[in-house]
Protein backbone atom coordinates (compact mmCIF):
# COMPACT_ATOMS: atom_id res chain seq x y z
CA UNK A 1 0.00 0.00 0.00
CA UNK A 2 1.50 3.33 -0.99
CA UNK A 3 1.35 6.48 1.07
CA UNK A 4 -0.37 9.50 -0.51
CA UNK A 5 2.06 12.10 -1.73
CA UNK A 6 2.26 15.26 0.31
CA UNK A 7 2.23 18.51 -1.62
CA UNK A 8 5.50 20.40 -1.70
CA UNK A 9 5.34 23.21 0.82
CA UNK A 10 7.42 26.28 0.06
CA UNK A 11 10.12 26.84 2.64
CA UNK A 12 10.12 30.36 3.98
CA UNK A 13 10.57 32.42 7.11
CA UNK A 14 7.24 32.05 8.96
CA UNK A 15 7.26 35.71 9.92
CA UNK A 16 7.93 37.08 6.43
CA UNK A 17 5.93 34.91 4.08
CA UNK A 18 4.74 36.04 0.74
CA UNK A 19 2.38 33.36 -0.51
CA UNK A 20 -0.66 34.60 -2.36
CA UNK A 21 -4.05 32.94 -2.00
CA UNK A 22 -3.39 30.97 -5.20
CA UNK A 23 0.06 29.92 -3.95
CA UNK A 24 -1.42 28.79 -0.64
CA UNK A 25 -4.11 26.76 -2.39
CA UNK A 26 -1.52 25.10 -4.64
CA UNK A 27 0.87 24.39 -1.76
CA UNK A 28 -1.90 22.71 0.25
CA UNK A 29 -3.81 21.15 -2.67
CA UNK A 30 -7.07 22.79 -1.57
CA UNK A 31 -9.72 24.92 -3.23
CA UNK A 32 -9.87 28.63 -2.43
CA UNK A 33 -13.32 28.08 -0.89
CA UNK A 34 -11.71 25.99 1.86
CA UNK A 35 -9.19 28.75 2.61
CA UNK A 36 -11.95 31.37 2.59
CA UNK A 37 -13.96 29.27 5.06
CA UNK A 38 -10.89 29.11 7.30
CA UNK A 39 -10.56 32.89 7.07
CA UNK A 40 -14.22 33.35 7.98
CA UNK A 41 -13.82 30.97 10.92
CA UNK A 42 -10.77 32.94 12.11
CA UNK A 43 -8.45 29.95 11.85
CA UNK A 44 -5.98 31.79 9.62
CA UNK A 45 -5.40 35.42 8.82
CA UNK A 46 -3.54 37.02 5.92
CA UNK A 47 -0.56 39.12 6.91
CA UNK A 48 -1.28 41.92 4.45
CA UNK A 49 -4.12 43.69 2.73
CA UNK A 50 -7.87 43.67 2.89
CA UNK A 51 -8.53 42.63 -0.71
CA UNK A 52 -7.92 39.00 -1.67
CA UNK A 53 -5.47 40.08 -4.37
CA UNK A 54 -3.16 41.62 -1.76
CA UNK A 55 -3.35 38.86 0.86
CA UNK A 56 -0.09 37.21 1.86
CA UNK A 57 0.23 34.06 3.93
CA UNK A 58 3.10 32.69 5.99
CA UNK A 59 4.40 29.17 6.48
CA UNK A 60 2.29 29.03 9.64
CA UNK A 61 -0.88 29.43 7.58
CA UNK A 62 0.38 26.80 5.11
CA UNK A 63 0.79 24.40 8.02
CA UNK A 64 -2.61 25.26 9.51
CA UNK A 65 -4.43 24.86 6.18
CA UNK A 66 -2.69 21.54 5.51
CA UNK A 67 -3.50 20.15 8.96
CA UNK A 68 -7.10 21.39 8.88
CA UNK A 69 -7.61 19.86 5.44
CA UNK A 70 -6.20 16.50 6.56
CA UNK A 71 -8.36 16.52 9.70
CA UNK A 72 -11.43 17.24 7.62
CA UNK A 73 -10.62 14.85 4.78
CA UNK A 74 -9.25 11.92 6.78
CA UNK A 75 -11.24 12.12 10.01
CA UNK A 76 -14.36 14.06 9.07
CA UNK A 77 -13.58 16.85 11.56
CA UNK A 78 -15.60 19.99 10.87
CA UNK A 79 -13.89 23.37 10.59
CA UNK A 80 -14.60 24.53 14.18
CA UNK A 81 -13.22 21.20 15.42
CA UNK A 82 -10.14 21.60 13.24
CA UNK A 83 -9.69 25.15 14.59
CA UNK A 84 -9.75 23.81 18.15
CA UNK A 85 -7.31 21.02 17.27
CA UNK A 86 -4.92 23.53 15.68
CA UNK A 87 -5.10 25.77 18.74
CA UNK A 88 -4.30 22.84 21.02
CA UNK A 89 -1.47 21.65 18.77
CA UNK A 90 0.02 25.17 18.81
CA UNK A 91 -0.17 25.22 22.62
CA UNK A 92 1.55 21.83 22.84
CA UNK A 93 4.30 23.08 20.52
CA UNK A 94 4.76 26.23 22.64
CA UNK A 95 4.95 24.20 25.85
CA UNK A 96 7.47 21.80 24.32
CA UNK A 97 9.64 24.73 23.22
CA UNK A 98 9.48 26.22 26.72
CA UNK A 99 10.37 22.88 28.27
CA UNK A 100 13.28 22.39 25.88
CA UNK A 101 14.57 25.89 26.69
CA UNK A 102 14.71 25.19 30.41
CA UNK A 103 18.07 24.52 31.95
CA UNK A 104 18.54 21.80 34.59
CA UNK A 105 18.69 24.56 37.23
CA UNK A 106 15.19 25.73 36.20
CA UNK A 107 13.69 22.32 36.89
CA UNK A 108 13.78 22.59 40.66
Amino acid sequence: MTQPQRPATPVQDPQHGSLTLDDLCRACSVQSEFVLAMLEEGVIEPSEGEAAESWRFTAIEVHHVSVAWRLQRDLGVNLPGAALALQLLDEVETLRAQLAAQTPDDVG
